[in-house]
């Protein structure tokens, strides 16, 4: 047999999910029968048997996030006595009537009017509480302290002031309905009602299959020692957290090899006890790929390939009764597959709907092309500029974990549309909080280690606050601010005919538009190369030698720029560097290609250099600063990120780094 198993289908997500709900319903098909009714045991694939889970009696403090399984009654009425709402006395309603400033009632102590203080029982034969600020005391007071009548200058209404008996609730009262989620103060109404046990429904189990000979665990001991192709496996328990989250029950299981067989194993065990069954990895049609083979085996794949990106090889299918779905190992890939299809299935065995998606409209900040016939799910950060909300796309590949920590939120690109066009209106899926979002101060361009030390401190003292950082170059960062898409841009650009910095570019770029150029840092560019430089790079021409590799930064990058206006001094060609045409996007993957040994060499910074251990050949010192629009220089968000810039803390911590001046920071002239 062809150990490769091929895609079925590829087909839309909805219809996709629609298809595993339905096998879920139909009558079994491979001779698993319906649980033991009322076993709370994992449901089946009968027609009657899938669906929400059977009830488990749970102490009502203990209920709270818990879904409930059937219809709570009041057991006691609430308050069960009629009872004094005020400090005062009780009365009968009657005895006051005709009573008047002129003419005040009086009432004998003890006989006609009881002192009550909140909360009391009302003695037999009263109706009423009169406030103790509207009574007159009367007479001698007793030993108690009590005077021998009151008089009072208005008539009291029947109950008045006064609790009645059931006011809140009333015994055999219907409190919460079935399907309902118990919060805190549902805690506080069953207990008034006497309910001091609730039925809720069993958590769903959900069991968590890592797959994978590459595969270790990040708390084994051979975590300690990784060797190459080794990676550490984090999606297993990025899922039992959003399992938890969802009111299930996560079970983890250890990482299985990629051998069918054990594959096959692992799967049948989970199936005995979990109520859904999550395979990691193996989902896709290489030669160790055996989930489907697997699932097929227990039971039977229904779809194998979903019209996604990223996510496309998802594996959905019942086996014994129960969900199967199989994700991809990407770590992109496999959270939004599991939001998308083990979500639905651990809401419906609680008896809960799906809840809304928050969505909000944005322009999208530049051009963004898209694969037709799937849908792409594109991750964005958000910022409000004026009165626009701006998206600005962020890294697209299934393997980037970070572009789901950066991202607050995803656009859905339809599969029959080939892409979006800078400005167009996106409709984004939110991961963040609205009101984060609109404290997001928005900086896109030139990337710099100082940014992410920057955005750490700005949050530490101001929580509210948050600086969201694109990478576009300097060049993608004046273009967004002219098109308004942007609170501030990271630039170093030189000026080759007076080798002064991004003076110049603003005003050609931002022309007759008032901008404060914020001076953030001196640094030292240069070139950055392994451990004892082993390719003895002294200058930029030795990138042109046939042995070295090299690695650039994206057009419009102002270290781009440096390159280009070094070479061009010297006469080499860029077309004799190898490695000219491929770039990256920051100085630290820079630092990572040259770390890794793929290329020997590549510009950047002294502090990149430093944080992955590697030597630097000096450049050259340039300035790394700040392009503010006046419009946004005085916004609070941004006078408060400047009062971080100028504070000798940041500073300080700039320059243990290495290779940065920061003693200019905070200082800005408008141009």
């Amino acid at each position: 047999m062809d150990k490769r198993e091929i895609y079925l289908q590829e087909i839309p997500i909805d219809k996709a999910l629609a298809k595993l709900l339905a096998a879920l319903r139909e009558p079994p098909f491979d001779g698993s029968g319906p649980g033991e009714p009322g076993s709370g045991g994992p449901p089946s694939a009968g027609a009657a048997g899938w669906g929400p889970l059977a009830g488990e009696a749970v102490p009502t403090p203990e209920a709270a996030g818990r879904v409930l399984a059937e219809a709570v009654f009041a057991r006691t009425s609430a308050p069960h006595y009629h009872a004094s709402a005020m400090d005062g006395y009780a009365v009968r309603a009657a005895a006051t009537f005709g009573a008047g400033e002129t003419r005040p009632a009086r009432l004998s102590v003890g006989r006609e009017a009881f002192p009550v203080d909140t909360g009391d029982p009302l003695p037999t034969g009263t109706d009423a509480v009169i406030m103790i600020e509207d009574v007159q005391p009367v007479g001698p007071e007793g030993d108690d302290g009590r005077p021998a009548f009151i008089e009072v200058a208005a008539a009291a209404t029947p109950w008045q002031h006064v609790r009645s008996l059931g006011e809140d609730i009333v015994a055999t009262e219907l409190v919460l309905p079935a399907n309902h989620v118990v919060r805190a103060m549902d805690i506080g109404a069953l207990l008034a009602a006497g309910v001091t046990e609730v039925k809720v429904r069993r958590r769903p189990r959900v069991a968590l299959i890592p797959t994978g000979t590459e595969i270790v665990d990040p708390f084994s001991p051979s975590a300690g020692s990784l060797k190459p192709g080794d990676i550490l496996e984090s999606n297993s328990y990025v899922q039992a957290t959003l399992v938890r989250e969802w009111g299930g029950e996560p079970v983890r299981r250890p990482v299985v090899p990629d051998r069918r067989e054990a594959i096959q194993a692992a799967l049948n065990e989970a199936l005995e006890t979990a109520d859904v069954v999550v395979l990691n990895a193996g989902s896709s049609a290489g030669s160790e790929d055996f989930s489907a083979w697997a699932v097929g085996q227990l039971g039977r794949v229904l779809v194998h390939g979903v019209a996604m990106k990223p996510g496309r090889p998802v594996i959905l299918g019942v086996a014994q009764g129960r969900p199967v779905v199989g994700v991809p190992g990407y770590p992109v890939s496999s959270y939004i597959a599991f939001d998308l299809f083990v979500k639905p299935l651990v809401f419906a065995l609680q008896g809960r709907p799906l809840p809304a998606d928050q969505k909000e409209k944005a322009s999208i900040s530049r051009r963004v092309m898209s694969t037709s016939g799937a849908v792409e799910f594109l991750r964005v950060k958000l910022g409000r500029v004026g009165e626009r909300l701006v998206a600005t796309p962020i890294a697209r590949g299934a393997g980037v974990t970070m572009s789901l920590v950066r991202a607050d939120g995803v656009v859905r690109i339809p599969p029959l549309v080939e892409g979006l066009a800078e400005g167009d209106e996106v409709e984004v899926e939110l991961w963040r909080d609205r009101a984060e979002i609109e404290g997001t101060i928005v900086a896109i361009g030139s990337h710099d280690l100082c940014l992410d030390l920057l955005a750490d401190f700005l949050r530490r003292r101001h929580p509210e606050l948050n600086l969201s950082s694109a990478h576009a170059g300097s060049f993608g960062g004046l273009m967004a601010l002219r098109r308004g898409e942007a609170h501030l841009a990271g630039v170093h650009l030189l000026d080759e005919e007076t080798g002064g910095y991004n003076v110049s570019a603003i005003r050609k770029y931002l022309p007759g538009r008032p901008v404060h150029l914020v001076h953030l840092v001196r640094r030292d560019q240069g070139f950055l190369v392994a451990p004892g430089n082993p390719k003895g790079i002294k200058g930029f021409a030795d990138l042109a030698r046939p042995d070295v590799r090299f690695v650039n930064r994206q057009r419009g990058a102002g270290t781009r720029v440096l390159l280009d206006y070094h070479l061009k001094l010297e006469g080499i060609d860029p077309r004799s560097i190898d490695g000219y045409e491929r770039e990256e996007f920051t100085h630290l993957t820079v630092a990572a290609a040259v770390a890794s040994g793929a290329v020997d060499t590549g510009l950047g910074i002294l502090a990149a250099a430093r944080a992955l251990g590697l030597d630097f050949v000096p450049v050259t010192r340039e300035d790394y600063d700040l392009a503010i629009p006046a419009e946004h220089r005085h916004l609070e968000p941004v006078r408060k990120l400047l009062a971080v810039v100028a504070s000798d803390e940041f500073r300080s911590a700039v320059a243990a780094l290495g290779g940065y001046d920061p003693s200019p920071s905070g200082e800005e002239e408008v141009l």
